[in-house]
């Protein structure tokens, strides 16, 4: 007999809504600090998170397989039972405010002048030419922090932090309603199809509609939120927990774990992750 887990997986739909008054097709207002990072700046609105919506397929089975794994109408009967059960509404999260967020992940270049060395796996021998335009990799949450802190001090006239998961994924999504198909992921990713073994240079795979390149593949990027231990956000994230989320799948990942609403948690394998930063609206400062 078929097996109804698998039945239910293949034909789940994952339906996303967004608030279309930002546009998907608006020219990206993007600015460049001293050290050459490229922020896209993110208008407020509106996305529906976390929605299931599961359907099974309709009796009867006229399929042309033998009569012992055709399904009975205890297996449709089962099957709604189950996609009753596992589909979920989902909730509406509001940006309500503007934002920059990195065009790119942090390079290896950008984390040296930083902080003066470079901790990724994946230099020297390890990749085919220079590796400074790579992301850089194997860096902890913690060490995202001291990152930010010293970089915070060399630009006094910006804040610079992790996104949120839901600014992540806002920005990821980029006014889309639709999951993505599998193609379309491989034309905006390095992912487990299209890798060879390493990470890649930043910005060679198709941006997003808003203009951002690797949302999704080559390294998993922390966010600031901990993690809930659930396969999906909660609407409030938790205050305090064990590690933090990563968002976007990377180099060694399918197409199931490269997607916006999916999130894992910390450190993952280590040489595959790495991050984006957000750059506050400062407007009291009066530079954006």
């Amino acid at each position: 007999m078929i097996s109804l887990s698998c039945a239910i997986i293949l034909s789940a739909s994952f339906s996303h809504s967004f608030d279309q008054s930002t546009g998907t097709d608006r020219t990206p207002i993007a600015i460049t600090n001293d050290l050459g990072m490229e922020f896209v700046q993110i208008e407020p609105g509106s996305m529906l998170v976390g929605r299931i919506e599961i359907e099974c397929p309709q009796p009867p089975d006229t399929r042309d397989v033998e009569e012992r794994v055709r399904w009975s109408e205890e297996d449709f009967e089962r099957c709604e039972e189950l996609a009753a059960r596992d589909s979920r509404p989902g909730f509406w999260v509001t940006i309500e405010k503007p934002y920059y967020i990195g065009k790119f992940t942090v390079t290896q270049s950008q984390w040296k002048q930083v902080m003066g060395e470079n901790p990724s796996f994946f230099q020297g021998d390890k990749v085919e030419g220079v590796s400074d335009n790579h992301p850089v990799d194997s860096v902890t949450w913690e060490d995202t922090q001291r990152f930010i802190e010293t970089l915070n001090e060399m630009d006094p006239n910006a804040t610079y932090r992790l996104p949120t998961e839901f600014e992540w994924e806002y920005a990821a999504r980029a006014g889309a309603n639709e999951v993505h198909s599998w193609r379309e992921i491989r034309e905006y990713a390095w992912i487990q199809d299209t890798d060879k073994g390493t990470t890649h240079p930043v910005g060679l795979k198709k941006p997003n509609v808003w203009g951002l390149h690797d949302m999704l593949g080559n390294v998993w990027e922390w966010v600031e939120d901990y993690y809930n231990e659930k396969i999906f956000a909660d609407p409030i994230p938790p205050a305090s927990g064990n590690v933090h989320v990563l968002k976007g799948g990377s180099f060694i990942s399918d197409v199931t774990h490269a997607t916006p609403f999916f999130h894992g948690g910390g450190p993952g394998n280590g040489y595959d992750v790495g991050f984006r930063l957000v750059r506050e609206m400062n407007v009291s400062k009066g530079i954006d």
